[in-house]
C-alpha cells in the first residue's frame, strides 16, 4: 500500500517556518531500501522495555512490557529511512515509542519523545484556562490557512473540536489534549494526542496521530503515558525554585496553545506523528500557524514576530 510522504516537508517550506516531524505509513513510496532490507533492519532494533532514562529530560518513562521504546539514533533512522521523513526535520528527537505487539513496519500509532527546555510552566490556571476559547480562535483561523493550502495544491483541512478537552492531573502534573481533524478526500478523521508531563526546567513532550476510528485505542496508551514519566531527583514540578529558576513565561492554556499552534516556530520540537489514512498533516505546525500567530502573541503577552525566530 503506497503512501504520500514527506507532505510535511512540503507544506512547512511553504510556510517559511521551521519543519516539525511528519511521519508517514510505514514503507512509504519514498523509501529506498527494499522490503528484506527493511525487515532485516528491524531486527537490529534494540528495543528497550521496563524503566528507559531520557537524560536530557533528567527523566524516567515507565513502560513495564506494554510498549517498547528505540533511542534516539535508532528512533531517527526509523523515522527518516523507513516512514520517508527528512532528516533536517528528526534533529530534536529523543525516542520513539511503540506497542509491544507492534513492528515500525506495521500500522500503528506510535510516540515520538522530545523535551522542551523552556523552563517551569505554571499550572496556577488549571482550574480557569479556557479551552474553548483555543479551540474557538483555531476554527476562525481556518479560512486564512486553508486559503494557503489551496494556493500550494494540498486539500483543505478542518478542525472539527477536541477529540479530548484538555485535562490535567495534578498529581502526575501531566496535561493530555486530542484534537479531531477532518482532511477533504479523506474517508476518516485524522487524530491528534497531545502528552505534556510539566517539570522543574521545562516540559516532556509525547505526541501521538492516527486516526478518529481509533480513539479508544490512543486514547488508553494517552492516558497512559500520562503517568509512566517522572523527573529524577532535581527536576521534578515540585522542587521549582522562583528565585532561582527558569520560568516559561506561561500557564497551562498557554501550553496547550503552543502546543497546536506554534509549538514548531518556537522550536521546541512539537512532533506530528503521521500515520496510516492521514496525508497531508503538519499538525500543530502550519495548518494552523496563520490562525494563532496573533492569539499567541496576545496570550503570551509578547509579540508575535519574537516566535518565529
Amino acid at each position: 500500500m503506497k503512501k504520500i510522504v514527506a507532505a510535511g516537508a512540503l507544506l512547512l517550506a511553504a510556510s517559511a517556518i521551521p519543519a516539525g516531524v511528519v511521519l508517514a505509513d510505514p514503507v512509504p513510496a519514498a523509501a529506498t531500501a527494499s522490503p528484506a532490507d527493511q525487515a532485516a533492519f528491524v531486527k537490529t532494533l534494540h528495543k528497550q522495555t521496563g524503566d528507559v532514562t531520557i537524560p536530557t529530560a533528567n527523566a524516567v518513562l515507565h513502560l513495564g512490557n506494554k510498549y517498547y521504546f528505540l533511542g534516539p539514533d535508532e528512533a531517527k533512522k526509523v523515522l527518516v529511512d523507513l516512514w520517508g521523513n527528512p532528516p533536517s526535520s528528526v534533529s530534536d528527537v529523543l525516542g520513539l515509542v511503540m506497542p509491544a505487539d507492534k513492528s515500525v513496519l506495521e500500522n500503528s500509532w506510535g510516540a515520538v519523545i522530545t523535551w522542551d527546555d523552556s523552563g517551569y510552566v505554571t499550572d496556577d490556571d488549571a482550574d480557569s484556562a479556557d479551552y474553548d476559547k483555543i479551540m474557538a480562535d483555531m476554527k476562525a483561523g481556518e479560512g486564512a490557512t486553508n486559503e494557503e493550502r489551496q494556493k500550494a495544491g494540498y486539500p483543505l483541512m478542518h478542525m472539527v473540536g477536541w477529540a479530548q478537552p484538555p485535562s490535567y492531573d495534578k498529581a502526575t502534573h501531566s496535561l493530555v489534549w486530542a484534537r479531531d481533524f477532518s482532511i477533504v478526500g479523506d474517508k476518516a478523521d485524522s487524530l491528534n494526542y497531545d502528552v505534556r508531563i510539566l517539570g522543574r526546567k521545562g516540559v516532556l513532550s509525547m505526541n501521538m496521530l492516527w486516526d478518529m476510528p481509533h480513539l479508544a485505542e490512543v486514547r488508553t496508551a494517552a492516558q497512559d503515558f500520562g503517568k509512566v514519566a517522572t523527573f529524577a531527583s532535581g527536576s521534578t514540578y515540585a522542587e521549582y525554585n522562583s528565585s532561582t529558576d527558569k520560568a516559561a513565561g506561561y500557564g497551562l492554556a498557554g501550553l496547550v496553545g503552543l502546543g497546536v499552534g506554534v509549538a514548531v516556530a518556537k522550536k521546541v520540537g512539537l512532533l506530528a506523528l503521521l500515520l496510516p489514512f492521514l496525508k497531508w498533516i503538519a499538525v500543530g505546525a502550519l495548518a494552523l500557524w496563520g490562525a494563532f500567530k496573533g492569539f499567541v502573541g496576545r496570550l503570551f503577552g509578547r509579540k508575535s514576530d519574537t516566535l518565529e525566530g
